[in-house]
């Protein structure tokens, strides 16, 4: 019996700027990946019948919808397609928010290439879990290893959006231990920014939804 071909994985961009759409273009299609562009969150949405096995780019704030809300919407249709939000702002809630809503993954802008590349290649080939927690694979279950129970308290606080003075009150800490705790967390988990840290965190399962604010 022949076996049906696996359909190739399309990178669906969609972004207000011309100019980051012709970016992530030509840098999908360097490594060979197929591209479809929509200029807004609408014109994706419209296309939402048409999107197949890949993953979807959207960036974070769009006119009329935000990326967020496009996710939002797909899912609403009954579309699960795997999602990346990418964003120049690096908001603690938002990127929670994002992840909530179904996103695969938060990256914040200017980013590396190849970090883009890795987190697609991430996104399509992860398999299908419940939500977006999933199994800690060796990499990740070593990082978390070596977080302490305070360390992981003040984790639960940076990820529930506090700041500095927020988790010093309630966790009973000094301020700069606290920061102490912060770069150590952030170090472990091989985080470079707290948004980054943040999508780590809920795809590790180190948080889950009902913690969050």
């Amino acid at each position: 019996m022949l076996e049906t071909p696996a359909r190739t994985p399309v990178v669906y961009v969609v972004d207000d700027e011309p100019s980051v759409r012709d970016a992530l273009r030509l840098l999908f299609q360097s490594v060979g990946m197929k591209v479809v562009e929509f200029e807004n969150a609408s014109a994706a949405l419209s296309g939402a019948d048409e999107l197949d096995s890949g993953c979807l780019i959207t960036d974070l704030r769009m006119p009329m919808m935000s990326g967020i809300d496009l996710i939002e919407a797909l899912r609403e249709r009954g579309c699960h397609l795997p999602a990346i939000v990418i964003s120049a702002h690096g908001d603690v809630k938002l990127a929670v928010r994002a992840l909530k809503a179904g996103a695969s993954d938060f990256v914040e802008k200017p980013f590396n290439d190849q970090d883009l590349l890795d987190a697609v290649n991430s996104t399509i080939n992860r398999p299908p879990v419940s939500g977006w927690t999933q199994a800690l694979s060796g990499d990740m279950a070593a990082r978390v290893a070596q977080i302490t129970s305070r360390e992981l308290a003040v984790l639960k606080q940076i990820v529930a959006g506090q700041s500095n003075k927020q988790i010093a009150r309630d966790l009973d800490l000094s301020p700069r231990t606290v920061e102490a705790h912060r770069a150590r967390v952030m170090q472990k988990m091989q985080a470079g920014s707290v948004a980054e840290l943040v999508s780590l965190a809920l795809r590790a399962g180190i948080v889950m939804d009902e913690e969050l604010v």
